[in-house]
């Protein structure tokens, strides 16, 4: 039988991004008590306010057919959102998505194509590059470098660029860094795309979860406000990945060419949750405030316990809910180190290998799991490099 060239160039590119997180999850099933650092999901539930407006919504009837732009409520929500940030902003500035990795699919599958190129910083968020695969464009690798604490550089992106570049995926707050770029960065880095005519695809999930730093955002800018593209949801922010509900806020030209992509692929959202997302966006709730604190401590319990070693370095974040540790003194890379300590210590990390070439010695530890869980966990760590290190030397 024949398929469609989208299933080639996808193959390899879903959930086995996250095998050794399917192995943890089938060890756990099977009764072994392994501590799971794999994956982004907070550990705290929705405020419950959100919670009984969605249960509202529901029992009042708000279960029927969506506005395939999103529903007017949520709309006029986002445009004060974002009006806060830009005073331009209009509805046709707006679109809704079930989360912002529906969000990314549908804006790249209207910006890039096959000969194009997309490029994206390199470690990179596992999904992208099967986002990028999606739309049939290239993947162009930017290396964001550990010696920089892996902020994007604007030289690196113009030494990046060829006649094919058409898009930068942009990830500010960064996973799986948490690297929070300065404004200067973010306009010097807009300028290159403004030289070179490069769409900007903005994801910003983490914008909420910045520990200190300033969050900036090439859509602010009104240099670059004909060609970003900012993605989010309230996944992060308001602690409900599973209510899958994003936007995309962009160009109004931009918004008009993508609505009919959007409603072939969906045609609206469901309406409770739209009512529910609206107050998520136009009220305030500390969800995102308890969130930075604990996962900005936990980043610290993670360094405190580490202090000690010679062999495991942690790369404090700036933002977001994992921490990097580099595992590269062990004489292991991440694939191998990570899969070690599944098996032998019974803690489950990603590799940095999962997010590209320049995170090979790391890997990415979530910080959603209690304190001392976290503290137990990053012991381990500790005591699998000091066993590796001390093997190498017996060795040598």
């Amino acid at each position: 039988m024949r398929y469609a060239s989208i299933t080639d160039r996808l193959a390899g590119l879903g959930s086995g991004k996250w095998a050794l997180h399917l192995q943890a999850r089938a060890m756990i099933a099977a009764g072994v008590p392994v501590i799971e650092l794999t994956i982004g999901e907070p550990d705290m539930p929705p405020d419950r306010a959100l919670l009984d407006e969605a249960a509202r919504a529901m029992y009042a009837g708000r279960t029927k057919y969506s506005d395939g732009r999103g529903e007017p409520a949520v709309v006029a929500a986002l445009v004060e959102k974002y009006r806060k940030r830009r005073a331009d902003v209009t509805e046709e500035n707006i679109l809704c998505f079930p989360g912002t990795q529906t969000a990314l699919f549908a804006v790249l599958l209207g910006l890039a194509e096959a000969g194009d190129e997309v490029l994206v910083g390199d470690p990179l968020y596992a999904t992208y590059e099967g986002v990028i695969a999606s739309s049939g464009a290239a993947i162009r690798t930017v290396p964001l470098r550990a010696e920089n604490r892996f902020h994007m550089k604007a030289e690196d992106v113009e030494a990046a660029i060829t006649p094919k570049s058409r898009v930068l995926l942009l990830n500010n707050p960064h996973n799986p860094s948490g690297a929070v770029l300065t404004r200067d960065e973010v306009f010097a880095i807009g300028e290159v795309c403004r030289r070179h005519d490069l769409w900007i695809m903005s994801d910003e999930v983490y914008e909420e979860l910045t520990f200190g730093a300033a969050f900036f955002s090439p859509f602010d800018f009104p240099e670059f406000a004909e060609r970003t593209v900012a993605v989010s949801s309230i996944s992060k922010s308001h602690a409900a990945p599973g209510f899958r509900s994003g936007w995309a806020a962009g160009p109004a030209e931009f918004c008009e060419r993508l609505l009919p992509i959007s409603e072939t692929m969906l045609f609206g959202g469901q309406p409770f949750i739209a009512d529910m997302t609206a107050m998520a966006v136009s009220q305030p709730f500390d969800t995102a405030r308890r969130m930075r604190e604990s996962y900005s401590r936990r980043a610290n319990i993670a360094a405190e316990t580490l202090a000690g070693s010679n062999t495991i370095r942690p790369l404090m974040p700036e933002g977001g809910m994992f921490i990097l540790l580099d595992v590269g003194a062990t004489g292991l890379e991440s694939e191998d180190f990570a899969r070690k300590l599944l098996g032998e210590k019974h803690v489950a990390v990603m590799p940095g290998a999962s997010f590209g070439e320049e995170a090979r010695n790391f890997i990415r530890l979530s910080l959603t799991v209690p304190d001392d869980t976290l503290r137990e966990a990053v012991s381990r760590i500790a005591d699998l490099g000091q066993e590796l290190t001390g093997a190498a030397a017996r060795q040598a």
